[in-house]
């Protein structure tokens, strides 16, 4: 498994405790304060939990599980690290936004969450660009070729 699988799965299990603990945290509010939630924190919740743990496990799967990059393609290991490194300051600036405002209810931490989840987007684009060439066929063409259908 290399380096940047392993950053991905461990970042996206990182989310999910922090998801969790939110998630937990918010439930006590609502079963045992008798107060909701404020929406903020269930928003950061809600995306700690989907876009930082599930795209964060999806996207590190997918750089396992995708044939290997060929040779003079465009694929580019060290953007893949960059974007990651994207991917994760985005998530986790947004989450801080998104919580803190409730507490600090300051116009710039609405930029602030803006801004990070523009740069998600950023990331998600600048991935699939750079994974683009490693979707090909490795082996499947031949059997195709042969009638299988699967």
């Amino acid at each position: 498994m290399h380096k940047i699988v392993r950053y991905y799965i461990r970042a996206s299990f990182v989310f999910l405790v922090a998801g969790s603990l939110l998630g937990i945290w918010m439930l006590y509010q609502k079963a045992i304060g008798g107060q909701y939630p404020d929406p903020e924190h269930v928003t950061a919740h809600t995306h700690l939990i989907l876009v930082g743990s599930v795209m964060g496990m999806i996207l590190g799967v997918a750089q396992w599980m995708f044939p290997r990059p060929q040779p003079g393609s465009r694929y580019s290991p060290d953007l893949a690290m960059a974007i990651f490194y994207l991917f994760v300051a985005a998530t986790v600036a947004r989450t801080l936004a998104e919580f803190a405002l409730p507490f600090l209810p300051l116009s710039w931490l609405r930029v602030v969450a803006f801004v990070a989840g523009s740069a998600q987007i950023v990331a998600f684009a600048l991935y699939a660009f750079n994974m683009w060439p490693r979707i090909r066929a490795v082996g499947s063409q031949f059997r195709e070729a042969r009638g299988e259908k699967f």
